[in-house]
């Protein structure tokens, strides 16, 4: 269905609480991104499955934060080899693979360089070269990137570690909650969430009962006059993509991969890899719901 509408689509944070159940509910920052988990349940114990939230966070961005030297990323950035990667290092690069294939490599964590050059203002022929996740292996003992190569998990690591958060208060025994950390994944509700473009504005709701749902609006970071998801050769078609899918990983993923993607590509996604739906506004702020 498509409608002519100048308007759509990146989650924005509007999110109605209503219910019997007291709401205890967390806000903070993490992956550069505002987060709020919000779980429906009694306090004294919603108070302690969110505190282990915050602490399960903290050891995620110790794997995936490109802005802590400590962390495995940028120790793989720096010498462009890890040894024995933790597992949940090894889940994440078997999920970029995933995502990877099914886009026909328009997703691609390899893109790093070319991002820092264009931060740095660097030689964006020599950048481009670098980029090809073929040239990454990874298994369990070692990942290795090839000459020069430096990965980022921007487009894929905040719906990781919403996954993980929203598991770990699943088995809890939480059955009503909404874990946002840039990316959604809610279970019971209703939780009805604001979108909106950040060019063409605010366009309605959508609800999430089950499942996740992931934006990406490629110049809502705009880097040298160029929207900030990346490619060696391709570029931006839409000006917002979101994504709806089992889970959060697979709707960050993919939400940025589409970004860069034809429409012919999208239109055979939904029902594939747990996609449920995809929702698209073009650059002239049409409306396309697949």
């Amino acid at each position: 269905m498509t409608l002519s509408r100048r308007r759509f689509l990146s989650i924005s944070a509007a999110c109605l609480l209503a219910g019997p159940a007291r709401a205890e509910r967390w806000q903070g920052r993490a992956f550069g991104a505002e987060i709020d988990i919000t779980i429906r349940g009694p306090r004294d114990i919603a108070g302690p499955a969110v505190r282990a939230a915050r602490d399960l966070l903290r050891r995620i961005e110790a794997q995936f934060n490109l802005f802590d030297p400590g962390s495995q990323l940028s120790r793989l950035n720096a010498a462009g080899r890890l040894d024995t990667p933790d597992p949940m290092f090894r889940t994440l690069m078997r999920a970029a693979d995933r995502v990877h294939r099914a886009t026909g490599g328009l997703f691609d964590p390899t893109v790093q360089p070319l991002w820092r050059a264009l931060a740095d203002g660097g030689d964006l022929v020599a950048a481009r070269r670098l980029i090809g996740w073929s040239r990454v292996t990874h298994g369990t003992q070692a990942v290795v990137l090839g000459t020069g190569q430096a990965l980022t998990f921007n487009g894929i690591a905040q719906g990781f570690a919403t996954d993980r958060v929203a598991d770990l208060l699943a088995a809890a025994g939480f059955g009503d909650t909404l874990v946002n950390i840039g990316e959604f994944r809610g279970s019971g509700g209703p939780w009805t969430l604001g979108l909106s473009d950040p060019q063409f504005g605010h366009l309605g709701t959508r609800t999430l009962t089950q499942g996740a749902i992931a934006t990406s609006s490629p110049h809502s970071v705009p880097l040298q006059g160029r929207g900030h998801i990346l490619h060696a050769s391709a570029a931006p078609q839409w000006s917002t993509v979101s994504v709806e899918a089992a889970d959060a990983t697979t709707a960050d993923g993919f939400s940025t991969a589409l970004a860069l993607a034809p429409l012919d590509m999208i239109r055979a996604l939904p029902g594939r890899h747990g996609i449920r739906r995809v929702t698209l506004v073009n650059t002239t702020g049409d409306l396309i719901t697949l």
